[in-house]
């Protein structure tokens, strides 16, 4: 079973990139450092209900389309090339 952190942090990764964001671009869209968005995008912070709000407003989608686990941005988040 995949953690809620992975499913936000996936799901933001999914949504930034496919608007063509460096995590920089996006993390001073949401007052935020870039540090902190990346490691939410790995899954490695928790994030309050007020900085899941920064996220949707700057992606134009509801908070709880972070919420939800999206098999797609999994599949992209593990395929890789070796």
């Amino acid at each position: 079973m995949i953690q809620l952190n992975l499913i936000v942090g996936n799901n933001i990764r999914m949504l930034r990139t496919n608007r063509s964001l460096s995590q920089e671009q996006f993390a001073e869209q949401c007052g935020l450092h870039r540090t902190y968005v990346g490691a939410i995008e790995r899954g490695e912070r928790n994030i309050t209900l007020g900085t899941l709000e920064k996220f949707a407003r700057a992606l134009n989608v509801r908070p709880e389309t972070l919420l939800i686990r999206n098999d797609n941005a999994k599949k992209r988040r593990t395929s890789k090339t070796y």
